[in-house]
């Protein structure tokens, strides 16, 4: 526990004076996050905030880490991490197209699943399928990976979103494993949020910093890393309070991210049944359909913050009935909120309509 303790506090405070320096340098070499239609920032923003939050983990991991029975694996987690440091910078000073992003999600999971050996063997019956066979384990893995990677991207369009769901389902996965004796996860688990933490103190709004690509594929990288191996071990913990994980980990995973995963889900179902790529830029996550409706920054973080808690005890306590209803539960519940909060909800637009109709009606009365 000591050196969790100690490795929290390093990337804390690296993480916390770094950004006033990234934002600084941000400013001279103006690379900046340009508003546009689809954005909800006014003003140009420092988009860098990801190399701040990368030096204070790595500093916290490689000041702290003296676990050897990971020693196999640790190099190849070191590597991935720079990988997506490396394309993540690049993205966010010279923009790359989705294609190059997704060539690097590839190269990443190449890394993780064949010399890391990171891998999900078992869906412990979700739609009936338990142990998986060696290929399908690989395309499973690095479906998972690129997936939850692009969820954590695409539901960094606010003030504080990516970094607060980044440390509640880091936090979580940290409990997780400090409780089953996994100590180098668990030391994963707490040190990058601390990180995370430095960053949302400036990114909350009003931000002064946004992520940018680095940070928000590094916050799905960590959580894919965290989410695949609490699958693989989750069955065989001999903590008491984890009895319900062992039924069905797979849905446990997916309840601690629930609500990047479904809104990305959704949002990419949605474009292409209207015949565009997953890809194609728009407004049509959760943060905008809050925003389109009147909520401001703050009260769009504390609800969906709200809500992904939520899906994390609501999951724990449904694990019982076995990993395919709990997954559909979950999927009814967040599906079915989201289509009344659309259908009783109205826009500020549809709002307008609405007060300008009973204006001409008054003023026909009258």
């Amino acid at each position: 526990m000591g050196n969790i303790i100690i490795g929290v506090i390093i990337a804390f405070i690296v993480s916390f004076y770094a950004m006033p320096i990234i934002i600084q340098l941000a400013d001279q070499i103006k690379i900046f996050d340009i508003p546009d239609e689809r954005k909800v920032h006014k003003k140009p923003i420092p988009s860098l905030g990801g190399l701040g939050i990368f030096i204070g983990f790595m500093m916290g991991l490689l000041l702290t880490q003296s676990i050897p029975a990971v020693a196999g694996q640790l190099q190849y987690f070191y590597a991935s991490f720079l990988v997506v440091f490396f394309y993540g910078i690049k993205d966010d000073i010279l923009k790359l197209v989705p294609m190059k992003k997704i060539l690097g999600q590839l190269i990443v999971s190449i890394i993780l699943i064949f010399k890391a050996n990171l891998a999900i063997s078992n869906l412990y019956g979700f739609l009936g399928v338990t142990l998986v066979i060696e290929s399908l384990s690989y395309m499973l893995t690095l479906m998972t990976i690129v997936v939850i990677m692009n969820a954590f991207n695409l539901i960094d369009g606010i003030d504080g979103l990516a970094s607060s769901l980044g440390i509640l389902s880091c936090s979580v996965f940290g409990v997780f494993y400090y409780l089953n004796g996994d100590m180098f996860f668990a030391l994963i688990g707490f040190v990058f949020p601390a990180s995370l933490f430095a960053f949302l103190i400036y990114n909350y709004s009003p931000a002064k910093i946004f992520m940018g690509d680095t940070g928000s594929m590094l916050v799905g990288l960590i959580n894919a890393i965290l989410a695949i191996h609490f699958i693989e071990t989750a069955a065989t913990s001999n903590v008491l309070y984890l009895e319900n994980v062992r039924i069905a980990p797979p849905a446990m995973a997916f309840g601690i991210l629930a609500v990047p995963l479904f809104d990305t889900l959704r949002v990419f179902g949605i474009r292409i049944l209207h015949g565009h790529s997953p890809f194609f830029p728009d407004r049509r996550h959760l943060h905008h359909l809050l925003l389109d409706r009147g909520f401001n920054h703050k009260q769009i973080l504390f609800t969906l913050v709200s809500v992904a808690a939520l899906f994390i005890v609501i999951t724990y306590f449904t694990l019982p009935i076995g990993c395919t209803f709990c997954i559909l539960i979950q999927g009814t519940i967040f599906f079915s909120s989201v289509y009344l909060m659309t259908k009783l909800v109205k826009t500020k637009k549809q709002l307008a309509v609405v007060r300008h109709d009973i204006h001409v009606v008054k003023s026909a009365a009258n």
